[in-house]
């Protein structure tokens, strides 16, 4: 029964299951799928994807390359791998007296945690559904939050898609941040802050009717910030989606 249900799942994918049998030769002891996963997290996370091959991995663990293939077929696996390690996140349980909203912001704030944990995250491309055991496991965390609620399957996914695409596209934003700042750039070049005089004498009225006043006042480049009730852009963000989906589950109670 394994073997078919593995057979019938991309390579990678039945690996992070556990459904495809070790290599019978090899250095079985001192090599493992785990140790090679691990290993070339080591190397993105502190190089990027663009530094990261098998010959490398082989290499960090003192091995050869074909010794690599007996375990990992491709380079292609490997990244599958990769990313249902990186999503192995820490699920609190769950707590009958905590709202809804509540455990979104938990879970979308863990998601954004885990592009900025490993800034390669973001890098892979998103091929399909969720199959792999982590990423499985976050998608039912999220469907917990939606417990109880007058959603029906579709809209209990959707509103999943909805919250975890907000996620990534934050996480990535500040990963991005935080790549320009270890690359030295100051917090001000990122916000546009240290261009404040400049962009006040570009962007001129008559060119940019609706963005000029943003700019003279200062909340453009943060320089005179308003005040925000719940926090940054991003919390700002993610409470309007809140409240989109309230006033949705309002309005189908009321139907």
């Amino acid at each position: 029964m394994d073997d078919e249900l593995g057979e019938s799942l991309p390579r990678g994918v039945a690996l992070s299951w556990g459904l495809v049998k070790p290599p019978q030769r090899g250095p079985k002891r001192e090599m493992s799928v785990e140790k090679i996963v691990d290993a070339a997290i080591a190397i993105a996370d502190k190089e990027g994807l663009s530094a990261l091959s098998m010959s490398r991995v082989a290499e960090a663990l003192g091995f050869t390359t074909m010794s690599l293939y007996r375990y990992v077929p491709s380079k292609d696996d490997l990244l599958l791998l990769m990313q249902n390690a990186a999503s192995k996140l820490e699920i609190p349980p769950d707590e009958d007296d905590t709202d809804w909203r509540q455990k979104i912001r938990v879970y979308v704030r863990a998601s954004i945690q885990a592009f900025r944990d490993h800034p390669w995250f973001g890098d892979i491309p998103v091929t399909g559904v969720p199959l792999m055991p982590n990423n499985l496991q976050i998608v039912d965390w999220a469907l917990r939050a939606l417990d109880g609620l007058p959603l029906n399957d579709f809209e209990k996914m959707s509103t999943v898609l909805l919250v975890s695409s907000y996620a990534r596209s934050v996480g990535i934003i500040q990963r991005d941040f935080d790549r320009a700042i270890q690359a030295g750039a100051s917090p001000g070049s990122f916000t546009g802050l240290d261009y404040t005089n400049a962009l006040r004498q570009l962007v001129t009225p008559d060119r940019f009717p609706n963005l000029h006043p943003l700019v003279a006042s200062g909340v453009y480049t943060e320089e005179s910030p308003q005040e925000n009730p719940v926090g940054d852009d991003f919390d700002w963000g993610l409470e309007r989606i809140l409240d989109g989906i309230e006033a949705y589950l309002t309005a189908k109670k009321t139907k």
